[in-house]
């Protein structure tokens, strides 16, 4: 990809990001510059959003096949604001207080509709698992958030467990899933479970490690 650097992915990327996503995000972010389209990160950062938005809508609609297509793409998308930006020296903190805030949006709506969905298959108890899967998905961000300003140093960086409960690996959790729920009815809600025990476990982890960094 002649004039874009090929290195656009960051340390902190979680190996779906790294291994998958990058794959076509840079692509896409090659093809925005190349042509010289008068697209902003930030208006990147909606599309991925009104992604999200679209798939939670197909979820409730009873077509969780297509939705988690749109969760996955909608992933996807969200690196290509990051390395727009970075490729064309737009990197901003406004910019990246946008792209998080809608990010958190967005996997509220995912969740919260998933959840629905399930709820008609498998009973009520779909019902506090979404709660748990929605608390350690914003418990995650926060734990990186102050790992970054308070210790300087993202978690994802410390100790020898990677970024397993990153939102790029959640999403992808719910997209495997999604397809599978056409076949295996129940996938989707169970994969809640899965978001609810990998959040809370990474984030505890991640918060001793943290704490005996900060002894140090």
């Amino acid at each position: 990809m002649e004039g874009v650097d090929l290195e656009l992915g960051k340390p902190t990327d979680g190996p779906v990001a790294r291994y998958l996503n990058r794959r076509v995000s840079r692509r896409i972010t090659y093809l925005i510059v190349r042509n010289n389209l008068a697209v902003t990160p930030n208006q990147v950062s909606l599309v991925s959003f009104l992604l999200a938005l679209l798939s939670s809508y197909l979820y409730l609609a009873k077509l969780p096949a297509i939705a988690g297509v749109l969760v996955q793409l909608s992933s996807i998308v969200d690196g290509v604001d990051g390395e727009l930006a970075r490729v064309r020296g737009l990197q901003s903190r406004r910019g990246a207080f946008l792209d998080s805030v809608l990010d958190r949006y967005a996997d509220v709506a995912i969740v919260v509709s998933a959840a629905l969905y399930s709820t008609q298959l498998l009973g009520f108890w779909v019902v506090p698992v979404a709660l748990l899967a929605l608390a350690g998905d914003l418990l995650v961000s926060y734990v990186h958030l102050r790992g970054e300003h308070d210790l300087g140093v993202h978690p994802a960086l410390v100790g020898r467990v990677p970024a397993v409960a990153s939102r790029d690996v959640r999403l992808f959790v719910v997209f495997l899933a999604s397809l599978a729920e056409p076949l295996v009815p129940g996938s989707l809600g169970y994969s809640l479970v899965v978001l609810a025990t990998l959040t809370h476990s990474y984030s505890a982890l991640k918060v001793v490690q943290l704490f005996k960094l900060g002894e140090g």
